[in-house]
């Protein structure tokens, strides 16, 4: 399984493949083992990483509260058929809950 840190690196250097490695891989994958394969590459600071996965963890955790598309369109033509196309249909009261649970920060 891609660690948090290896996602939130792949948005880093897009333009670049296999960009970065580790120094030593009995280290373990952290920031601070990190090291340059491509000399063209920028090297992210550890904020800008760590910035990156809590974004990343928000978008994950907000997928993961969220009805199955199924289960959503439903909620839709059930909205719809009621007239509740605004905020007080059941599919908006839903989609605000995952959003109010998992701010954006």
């Amino acid at each position: 399984m891609i660690s948090d840190l290896q996602k939130a690196l792949t948005h880093f250097n897009k333009d670049k493949h296999q960009w970065y490695g580790w120094k030593d891989i009995a280290d373990g994958e952290v920031y601070s083992n990190l090291k340059l394969n491509d000399e063209t590459a920028v090297m992210p600071t550890e904020e800008e990483v760590n910035a990156k996965i809590a974004e990343l963890t928000v978008i994950r955790n907000r997928q993961d509260a969220y009805d199955s598309i199924t289960d959503q369109l439903d909620k839709l033509y059930h909205d719809m058929t009621a007239g509740k196309l605004d905020v007080t249909g059941e599919w908006h009261k839903a989609v605000k809950k995952v959003k109010d649970d998992n701010p954006k920060g």
